[in-house]
């Protein structure tokens, strides 16, 4: 009998399961789109039901594919969208509203007022992350204090918090676990990274019950079995990661130094920085690349919040294109950028400015420019971003030598290769680019004693192509310079 793992990927637009065979081989695939909300300026929501049923449907689908193929599913891995908020009640398993997302910035009038009060510096040495509407903690707060009859379920204990980890786990057990896992908790900045605990006095603070929380995993422990009554059948949640941490996984980013770059609806550059917790000068994140038999790994991380929701934006907003991957031709049509920028500061700029009030703007418009020179300048901005991250780690005294690229934008050729001109190293690609699937599926595979070692997940990542840098240094410095201008209008 064949033998599978299964990721569960629920994503920013999207949810997939991923059949892997125990050698990191895609054998099937089954993805669903839910839709984006935007109630007002600046706020970002899911619906937790619509999350829930496309998990639901793409798993059953990958588990009816398993049985074709005569095998055996032994383990499923779930890895998420990070940050992004869901308050339900134990009772009834409803949400009680819609799903903050991590891109919402509603919060930063609060932000601000937390920051006045001098808390970034404590919020900063317990959580490694800065005070930001990115972050769980104050969709938490704001939840709890505009939401109806939140406040009797909170009094009656019926009422539980969760990132979208937590949520699917409960879920998938039929209400039998509230739990989630040190690369998720760490990313609410109520999470103490150095004690591996809620930490009492940002809870404090902020007026938020730790009733209300999940319990606290290894990043591979057991997670509890699918309902029968859910799902179909019986299978361990052996494995649960963040989707930027999955993908670091994925990458066998297992060495102190080694980074990678994953390219979805955001981008999230992770380096590895081992034992030690490195805290940068330069605004980059402290944070838990994985933990492993109650070991915490450490790693530096920048976001960019627009990179592959950009591409969307030109697909569903302006209509520009038909699919994303319409974009490599497009940016191959054009000798160069003609001097136009597009800086996608749609709902803030994350690393290393931190300005949530930013707004996006284009630069450098001329009667020559058509919508093919605003097609190419939003893939150049994915690039450009990413430079940006280098250079405060570069700053912060980190200087890495190549970088593994994934996620669905580093298919499109020109964009890998524009990205390798402008950060200036080598970028490689995997043969398998769901690496935030692989990783926690691997990683469950681990759990459930298939692998005895990282060195043996290691040894199943494969190298698709090397992009080396091609540009001349000048054109490259004055592409970057085109960029920071851009940037200081966008911050004004």
């Amino acid at each position: 009998m064949k033998k599978f793992l299964v990721a569960i990927d629920q994503g920013t637009t999207s949810t997939r399961a991923i059949l892997f065979d125990l050698d990191g081989n895609i054998k099937f695939t089954s993805q669903f789109e839910f839709n984006q909300y935007f109630p007002k300026n600046g706020w970002v929501e899911h619906n937790p039901n619509e999350i829930w049923l496309t998990t639901l449907k793409a798993l059953k689908k990958v588990i009816k594919k398993a049985s074709l193929l005569r095998g055996k599913i032994l383990s499923i891995g779930i890895t998420n969208q990070r940050e992004t908020t869901i308050l339900w009640n134990k009772k009834t398993g409803k949400p009680v509203y819609n799903a903050i997302v991590w891109q919402d910035r509603r919060t930063q009038d609060y932000c601000e007022e937390l920051k006045k009060k001098n808390y970034e510096k404590i919020f900063r040495k317990k959580t490694g992350l800065f005070i930001d509407p990115y972050f769980s903690a104050t969709k938490i707060k704001w939840i709890l204090e505009n939401v109806k009859n939140v406040k009797k379920l909170l009094k009656s204990n019926n009422l539980l918090f969760g990132t979208v980890d937590t949520f699917l786990i409960w879920k998938l057990t039929n209400g039998q676990h509230h739990l989630t896992e040190a690369t998720n908790a760490c990313r609410t900045m109520l999470f103490n990274i150095n004690n591996n605990k809620w930490d009492k006095e940002i809870l404090k603070k902020l007026k938020i019950s730790e009733n209300i929380l999940p319990k606290v995993k290894n990043s591979a422990d057991n997670f509890g079995l699918t309902s029968k009554r859910i799902v179909g059948s019986e299978i361990p949640i052996s494995a649960v990661l963040g989707d930027q941490q999955a993908a670091a996984v994925g990458q066998s980013c297992f060495e102190r130094g080694s980074v990678k770059s994953t390219y979805g609806t955001g981008a999230f550059v992770i380096m590895n920085t081992g034992s030690k917790k490195i805290y940068s000068k330069n605004k980059l994140l402290t944070t838990i690349c994985y933990r492993l038999n109650g070991k915490n790994t450490y790693a530096l991380e920048g976001s960019i919040f627009i990179a592959g929701a950009g591409v969307q934006w030109l697909r569903d907003k302006l209509k520009f294109i038909n699919n994303a991957f319409d974009t490599e031709t497009i940016a191959q049509s054009k000798k160069n950028n003609e001097g136009v920028y597009v800086v996608p500061a749609f709902s803030g700029m994350g690393a290393p400015y931190w300005r949530p009030d930013a707004r996006g703007v284009i630069t450098g418009l001329t009667r020559n420019s058509d919508w093919k020179t605003l097609v190419r300048a939003v893939l150049e901005s994915v690039a450009y971003q990413s430079n940006d991250l280098f250079n405060a780690m570069k700053k912060d005294g980190l200087k890495p030598t190549k970088l593994k690229i994934d996620g669905g934008m580093v298919k499109n050729n020109w964009f890998s290769q524009f990205l390798s001109d402008i950060i200036n190293i080598n970028t490689e690609r995997p043969k398998v680019l769901e690496t935030t699937g692989l990783g926690v599926a691997l990683l469950a595979g681990y759990q459930i004693g298939l692998f005895k070692s990282l060195y043996q997940i290691k040894r199943k990542w494969k190298k698709d192509k090397i992009f080396k840098p091609k540009i001349n240094r000048k054109v490259r410095n004055d592409l970057i310079n085109g960029w920071k201008l851009s940037v200081q209008k966008a911050l004004l």
